[in-house]
């Protein structure tokens, strides 16, 4: 299905990748109040991680569904999760907010850290999500590390994904974790290293004083970079050989080519984190479409007035993407093999 989206036109005053990343996580929007039911998922290791249901009281069974999971550093009170559920409810979609191992109100429920190779974890609620609601055609959206996770689900489900998986989209997905590692290095990006590894270092200090039993690893000195954090803190305690071994094993970018669900892949060529480098070299499915606009940041796109209701660009495409996938009947020939180049819509205008 083609796509049929209106091109992101970024904020006059708002046009560098620097300033859509920082200003989109802090410029306010309408809050609402907490209202969802919160479930338990066990995990085949004991943890267990929390989805956070939010069902419009039109809702009924069949009518569809949307997971939602978060990045690094983030949980079910994000701001894109925040702004998105109350988009999709409004639509009268059911939303899971999944917390992803360890995070947001799972913290006390997971002795083992979170990373970006956890595909597992999605797939346990896409499983709970199905059974909870088991006529609805499910619509999964995942942002930044959470979008690795669901890219690399698909990619491994491939030709099982299940009938009630209608969709999958993903933003500013670290497809290349390796590239990633050295994108963030660089001199201008090194904010969003050192941000992410005092927030990951304020995890395992709390960690270790609330939960029992918590897997830890001595970190002495303290990692001043991303990559030095993987290497002493998340590979071993992962079970990878280190951190180039888990970059490697954990991307999603290898599989992509065997997803078989319709999938949008969006991205911003302007993306401090996110290279767009491995998105221009990577082999796709025919499910699969890429959308690289000029600007828009880290999980940012705030566009000019006029376009949606709010400025929040990236909010409203997501329901555009999902309501294009409402269920319709099975198609009378089999799916061509994944082994083409995807649909990719790249503006090159940002004015």
């Amino acid at each position: 299905m083609a796509l049929d989206f209106p091109n992101f036109r970024p904020h006059p005053l708002i046009r560098g990748g620097h300033l859509q990343t920082i200003l989109g996580c802090y410029l306010p929007w309408k809050r609402m109040p907490y209202q969802a039911v919160q479930h338990l998922v066990p995990l085949p290791d004991g943890d267990k991680i929390v989805l956070h249901d939010d069902q419009p009281a039109a809702w009924h069974p069949g009518d569809g569904v949307v997971l939602m999971v978060h990045g690094l550093g983030g949980c079910h009170r994000s701001g894109y999760m925040l702004r998105g559920a109350a988009k999709q409810t409004e639509r009268g979609y059911r939303v899971f907010r999944m917390d992803l191992r360890g995070c947001g109100a799972g913290f006390p429920h997971a002795r083992h850290p979170t990373h970006a190779g956890r595909s597992d974890d999605a797939l346990a609620a896409l499983r709970f999500v199905m059974d909870q609601c088991p006529r609805s055609p499910v619509h999964v959206v995942g942002f930044s590390m959470g979008a690795n996770h669901v890219l690399k689900m698909a990619g491994e489900l491939a030709g099982h994904a299940p009938p009630a998986l209608h969709s999958l989209m993903a933003v500013c997905p670290p497809i290349d974790l390796i590239a990633c590692s050295v994108n963030i290095e660089l001199r201008g990006n090194r904010i969003y290293d050192r941000s992410f590894v005092s927030g990951l270092m304020r995890q395992i200090k709390r960690r270790q004083r609330l939960v029992p039993g918590a897997l830890t690893r001595p970190l002495n000195p303290r990692p001043r970079r991303l990559y030095e954090f993987d290497t002493h803190f998340t590979a071993p305690l992962a079970g990878y050989a280190d951190a180039r071994d888990y970059y490697t094993r954990a991307s999603s970018g290898p599989l992509l080519k065997h997803i078989t669900v319709p999938t949008l892949i969006v991205t911003a060529a302007s993306d401090p984190i996110i290279p767009v480098g491995p998105f221009e070299r990577a082999s796709y499915s025919p499910t699969t479409q890429l959308v690289i606009t000029p600007c828009g940041g880290h999980l940012g796109f705030i566009g000019r007035a006029g376009l949606d209701p709010d400025r929040r660009w990236l909010d409203w495409r997501i329901l555009d993407w999902i309501g294009s996938h409402a269920p319709r009947p099975k198609p009378a020939h089999p799916v061509p093999p994944p082994h083409a180049r995807p649909a990719v819509r790249r503006q090159v205008n940002a004015s």
